[in-house]
């Protein structure tokens, strides 16, 4: 959102946490259960990167947004992904996942990219899960579960801020254009009902 001097004005973390563990069903209880285990996943989460990336370059739509920045991303995701075991999921978390999206925003990254680069974290996550606890279903599936929410919250973060890009595309033209908000309705809704 954008305020009347054109400023842009950040979301409530504090809201936007509460709002995105609501959905997520990450709980104190999950994020509990992934630092109980971030000293034996943390050795081999490079091999989640590794491979993430690996499919990543692979994607001809994907391939151009990562050439010549491959192994700084690399690096990137790696912290990212041992902050998944070793973190907090407060305010401060939510605002470095929003404004990583904010980053995918301005290098126009097509939001799908992050839903379907989530799925390839997912499938590498949980083969890893399944070598080392596979034995014990109990807390193979409690593990699963919190690694379930704690990616849903950071997507569902990241996500916020291509919405409110659009909503500051918005804003920015209605303060140049001097175009209320109710004009602007009207305008689309009536260009909407002539292309019907």
């Amino acid at each position: 959102m954008i305020d009347k001097k054109g400023n842009i004005i950040k979301p409530d973390f504090v809201e936007l946490t509460r709002y995105a563990k609501q959905f997520s069903g990450l709980t104190t209880e999950k994020e509990n259960v992934l630092s109980s285990i971030k000293d034996e996943i943390t050795p081999l989460l490079s091999e989640v990167t590794d491979s993430f990336y690996d499919v990543m370059t692979n994607i001809p739509e994907t391939a151009p947004y990562l050439e010549g920045r491959v192994t700084a991303l690399k690096q990137t995701h790696l912290d990212w992904m041992k902050s998944l075991f070793t973190g907090r999921y407060d305010e401060t978390y939510t605002e470095s996942m929003y404004n990583v999206g904010d980053v995918h925003v301005r290098v126009h990254l097509p939001v799908e990219f992050m839903s379907g680069g989530m799925t390839l974290i997912c499938n590498e996550l949980y083969k890893i899960i399944f070598k080392i606890y596979g034995e014990d279903s109990i807390k193979t599936h409690n593990i699963v579960s919190a690694i379930n929410s704690a990616l849903g919250f950071s997507i569902f973060v990241m996500e916020k801020s291509y919405h409110a890009s659009i909503d500051e595309a918005l804003d920015k033209f209605l303060l140049i254009t001097g175009m209320s908000e109710a004009l602007f309705e009207n305008l689309s809704s009536t260009y909407n009902a002539t292309k019907s």
